[in-house]
């Protein structure tokens, strides 16, 4: 039992002696506990490698994006998904690429990786390239791509849920008031538990239930909001119960855990196209690194980091798929290869990359353009 848990275990209501940090610091923990044990999503071979293909290029992705920043290769604010893989393959996955719609937030790289934006698009933009997804223009918290369905990365919380809330009431109208029948596109919005303490979550939460929108609005609460730990910010830590005040299904689900985010997810995505409203999805998951790559990250104790490292969504996945017969450790490793032969290209390609022309500095401001 790691001390993470055992801290959360002892402050519970009603045991002598609690101390309101290690309260604090373990009801997390807690709650995954009781999760278990968790529906999982059956998947094939195929299904089953892709996944971990998704995730493992995410995981690599972002590795490489914190050695070019400390390079003084990539400069900016630039904030990694490490650890939070599960959440972004599971739901994007579960979901019909370049059909539904996906929202971001500044930690937005390996979404757009499983939205099937490319990497050297990615890593492009990252570098400021006009190779770029979004030309050079955005950098790492503005990722975009509309052929990908990706409406981008947003700087403030809560930017990108209003928007997402747009993509979902365009599907609906196209479908009820157009004639459109085959307008069953669902929007998933990304973002932290943070954002859940701000007016546009609320808002967005009650006109998607009025209107029984097609969305999926995916909370990928890793327990910190920057430096300030979940449990202190918020009345009710427990973000999904919130759907209820709407009248909408809210569910919690280990975010660490890809199958079941996908079960999750998938259950979700057939509430949205068969009419029957929004989803709130909470993904208990955790980032293994600081806030940004600027961030000394010396709030967290290493208990903590200790309990959620052994929970590492990409090993997990890999030993499920061995022990079902689906994999064999040689095939994972060689996906390894796969996946960083594709990174180190993509770096290649982008340092490679022209810088935007100076004479185009005002385009892409307008619609028309």
């Amino acid at each position: 039992m790691t001390q993470e848990l055992t801290a959360a275990r002892a402050a519970q209501p009603g045991t002598v002696g609690a101390s309101s940090s290690s309260e604090e610091a373990g009801s997390h923990a807690v709650r995954l506990e009781g999760l278990y044990p968790a529906e999982r999503a059956s998947v094939s071979r195929d299904e089953g490698l892709m996944l971990y293909r998704d995730m493992t290029l995410g995981r690599r992705f972002e590795d490489k994006c914190a050695e070019m920043y400390y390079r003084g290769k990539m400069f900016g604010f630039v904030h990694l998904y490490n650890g939070q893989e599960a959440v972004s393959t599971g739901v994007i996955r579960a979901m019909r690429l370049q059909h539904d719609w996906f929202c971001s937030t500044y930690r937005d790289h390996v979404h757009a990786l499983s939205c099937g934006v490319p990497a050297r698009e990615v890593m492009s933009e990252l570098f400021g390239k006009a190779t770029g997804c979004s030309k050079g223009r955005g950098g790492s918290m503005h990722l975009f791509s509309r052929e990908h369905h990706l409406l981008g990365g947003y700087a403030f919380i809560g930017e990108g849920i209003p928007v997402a809330l747009g993509a979902a009431f365009t599907s609906r109208y196209k479908r009820e008031a157009l004639g459109q029948a085959d307008s069953d596109a669902v929007t998933a919005a990304f973002f932290g538990d943070g954002t859940c303490n701000i007016g546009q979550f609320y808002e967005c939460l009650n006109m998607a239930a009025l209107w029984k929108l097609p969305i999926l609005f995916v909370v990928e609460n890793n327990r910190w909001a920057i430096g300030m730990d979940h449990n202190r910010a918020t009345s009710e830590p427990e973000i999904w119960r919130k759907a209820a005040g709407f009248g909408m299904v809210g569910e919690e689900v280990d975010g660490m855990d890809v199958l079941a985010v996908r079960a999750a997810a998938q259950r979700a995505i057939a509430r949205a196209r068969a009419g029957e409203g929004p989803t709130l999805l909470e993904c208990l998951t955790y980032r293994f690194r600081g806030h940004s790559l600027a961030d000394p990250d010396e709030l967290r104790e290493a208990a903590e980091k200790e309990f959620w490292a052994k929970r590492d969504p990409i090993k997990q996945l890999a030993v499920r798929l061995m022990e079902q017969g689906l994999a064999t450790a040689e095939e994972l490793k060689e996906i390894d290869r796969e996946i960083d032969a594709v990174v180190a290209d993509c770096v290649e390609f982008a340092l490679a990359a022209p810088e935007p022309d100076g004479s185009e500095l005002t385009r892409y401001i307008w619609a028309d353009d």
